[in-house]
């Protein structure tokens, strides 16, 4: 187990600020002054030549999202290395020809470039900066990729301990699910240092369709907050929709058929309306984490002064499905919390 770094007040890191240098295009301003050169934006066939790839790549977090993305890296030819709590999620990953280290620090030791995918802000603190995080690991000439979902100042805070190591760091957070993940069509959300954004960009469409480059670290959490948020927001609007279909004695397998040919339909509609009209829900993003996204979001709006009333209002549904048992079940499984207040 990685333990947090010694002499750190992570209590009063989560109480500080939540973003208290946040870029002028993330303030309140009309959407039409935004700066189209403050970012870039490249798609690319995920199929890239493993001879392009350095060596000696280093992933930390082998769950839902972090394994199949290893596994794309290890088929595309990449040598990797790789470390999970739980070790014997390493294992499958270690049958195709990953390597094992016990600890974040020596697969950073060992290791050119670093990737990580944690679940929430303290365990992606904790791996970086523990007191066997990968900071310990970390050396001129190394990068660090967090592609976890945090928020902007834990991202600073990653940042700024890899940067003491004179190695580089990007925040490269992905907007796509387990599917996305497995079939190497994620989009990476980046900002940071553009020399290490340019070094690993053929790795990141090893395991992505796309990519956009955010400028400075922060940026890319907060558009990763801002994307989850509509997204979460979308999905319990389109619960009360088919509850109420089924309540006017509506087909909702029919309502989901007629969103999917309109202006509003969406691969998330598509994809898990038929199984939330069955009552079932087979995770591809955890309830939890989208709540934690959430939670997130409302926390940077918060920051600038935004009103986010619908976010705020879908946050509490989540927050209820999460009562009921539901925290590992799929995102749509928020659908029950929508049931459970009908029935109070």
């Amino acid at each position: 187990m990685v333990s947090l770094m010694r002499g750190v007040n992570y209590a009063a890191m989560a109480t500080s600020s939540f973003c208290p240098s946040l870029p002028q295009h993330f303030k309140p301003t009309p959407i039409i002054n935004f700066h189209q050169s403050s970012f870039s934006f490249k798609v690319f066939s995920s199929q890239s030549s493993a001879d392009e790839v350095p060596t000696r790549v280093g992933f930390l977090g082998l769950g839902i999202m972090g394994s199949p993305m290893a596994q794309n890296l290890i088929k595309a030819g990449c040598d990797v290395t790789v470390w999970n709590r739980t070790k014997s999620k390493c294992d499958p990953l270690i049958d195709l020809g990953a390597k094992y280290k016990p600890s974040p620090a020596e697969v950073a030791a060992s290791c050119d470039v670093t990737f990580a995918m944690l679940a929430d802000p303290e365990s992606a603190m904790v791996v970086a900066c523990g007191e066997d995080g990968a900071a310990n690991g970390m050396s001129p000439g190394k990068g660090y990729v967090d592609v976890s979902t945090v928020d902007g100042p834990t991202s600073k805070l990653i940042n700024g301990q890899i940067k003491e190591t004179g190695a580089l760091f990007l925040e490269a957070p992905v907007s796509g699910s387990k599917k996305p993940a497995e079939d190497g069509q994620l989009i990476f959300l980046t900002a940071g240092d553009k020399a290490l954004y340019e070094r690993v960009a053929t790795y990141l469409d090893i395991m992505g369709k796309s990519r956009f480059y955010l400028g400075d670290v922060g940026n890319g959490a907060a558009m990763k907050l801002v994307v989850n948020m509509i997204m979460g927001s979308m999905m319990t609007s389109f619960a009360e929709g088919l509850l109420l279909s089924e309540k006017v004695g509506l087909d909702p397998s029919v309502v989901v058929e007629v969103i999917s040919q309109g202006a509003i339909s969406a691969p998330m509609f598509s994809l898990k309306g038929p199984a939330m009209v069955q009552s079932k829900y087979p995770t591809a993003f955890p309830l939890k984490h989208q709540q934690k996204d959430m939670r997130l979001a409302l926390g940077l709006a918060e920051s600038v002064s935004q009103s986010t009333p619908i976010a705020a209002a879908a946050n509490e549904l989540y927050k209820v499905a999460k009562s009921h048992g539901l925290s590992d079940s799929d995102f749509s499984a928020v659908i029950e919390a929508l049931k459970v207040k009908l029935k109070d």
